[in-house]
């Protein structure tokens, strides 16, 4: 059995340590989640595991998806996920994976969308140093030199302004403090990506 799961962020406190110590952390609600489908590579190709996570209003569910979920005796869920698997773990349609799957100690990399920033310039977005700050210069943020001229276009990966965050991230290494099964709780040591609120997807380390 693997060990992921799916998440919401629900923000950052701290704990203590036992010698006193401050440990700033990100409590994340995390699952239950339900096996919606188990493919395999007789019928689809390669093995995985469907799973959903956060119950969603049949009225907002498209009729496709309530299908899905009605055909297999499921309530529509909030986010659907799909995880690899091997062809020896037994995941059966129904089944509930909760936030046990991990213990205290674990090491886990944890993948969000991260917070959107809007148009940015390379100051911001990159770290650039800028132009001279005096009054005499009239260049203060510009990115200065666009790159090569003889090609007659921008390369791609040139670092430019332009949208900043708002992408997926995933944060790795991060250690799981405390886990409260009864609540659904997940406490891991740092942070991870995105706001409040925002999905997340956690899995053991690779």
């Amino acid at each position: 059995m693997g060990q992921w799961i799916l998440g919401k962020k629900i923000g950052m406190t701290r704990v203590f340590a036992e010698d006193g110590r401050e440990v700033p952390v990100t409590v994340v609600e995390a699952g239950p989640c339900t096996v919606i489908q188990r493919k395999t590579t007789e019928k689809d190709g390669y093995e995985a595991v469907q799973v959903g996570f956060g119950d969603r209003k049949r009225s907002r569910t498209n009729s496709p998806l309530s299908g899905h979920f009605e055909s297999r005796g499921i309530s529509p869920k909030q986010h659907l996920a799909e995880f690899r698997v091997s062809a020896e773990d037994t995941y059966e349609v129904g089944q509930e994976i909760s936030v046990d799957v991990f213990g205290e100690g674990d090491v886990v990399q944890v993948t969000g969308t991260s917070k959107g920033k809007g148009f940015a310039g390379v100051m911001k977005r990159y770290g650039f140093k800028g132009g001279p700050a005096s009054h005499g210069s009239k260049v203060h943020r510009s990115p200065m030199s666009g790159g090569a001229t003889d090609a007659a276009r921008v390369f791609k990966g040139t670092r430019r302004p332009g949208q900043m965050g708002n992408e997926r991230v995933t944060t790795r290494g991060l250690t799981v403090v405390d886990t409260d099964p009864e609540k659904n709780l997940l406490v891991l040591k740092g942070s991870v990506p995105g706001g409040s609120g925002g999905l997340l997807i956690i899995r053991g380390r690779e």
